[in-house]
C-alpha cells in the first residue's frame, strides 16, 4: 500500500476513533491522518501479538486495525492528559 492508501485509511480511521473516544472536536484533519496512521501501526503490532494479520493493503480489514489501533492510541491520551491535569 503506497503513502496515499496510508493517508486515506489513516484519515478515516482517525476520524472514525475520534469520534468513538469523544475527541472529535479537537482534532483537524491533519491530527486524524496521524492518529490513524500510527493506529495503523499499533494496530499491526497488537494484531500480530495475537496472532492475527495486521494491515493487508487497501481493504476493509486493514480500516478496522487501523481504527482498533487509534482507538488504543487517543484512550492512552486521554488517561495521559486526564492524569496531569
Amino acid at each position: 500500500m503506497g503513502i496515499i492508501g496510508w493517508v486515506i485509511i489513516g484519515a478515516l480511521a482517525g476520524w472514525i476513533a475520534s469520534l468513538i473516544t469523544g475527541n472529535d472536536k479537537k482534532m483537524g484533519a491533519g491530527m486524524n491522518i496521524l492518529v490513524g496512521v500510527i493506529g495503523g501501526l499499533i494496530g499491526g503490532l497488537v494484531m500480530n501479538l495475537i496472532g492475527g494479520y495486521g494491515i493487508t493493503g487497501f481493504n476493509l480489514w486493514s480500516l478496522l486495525v487501523a481504527t482498533v489501533g487509534a482507538i488504543i492510541l487517543l484512550l492512552l491520551a486521554n488517561a495521559v492528559r486526564k492524569r496531569s491535569n
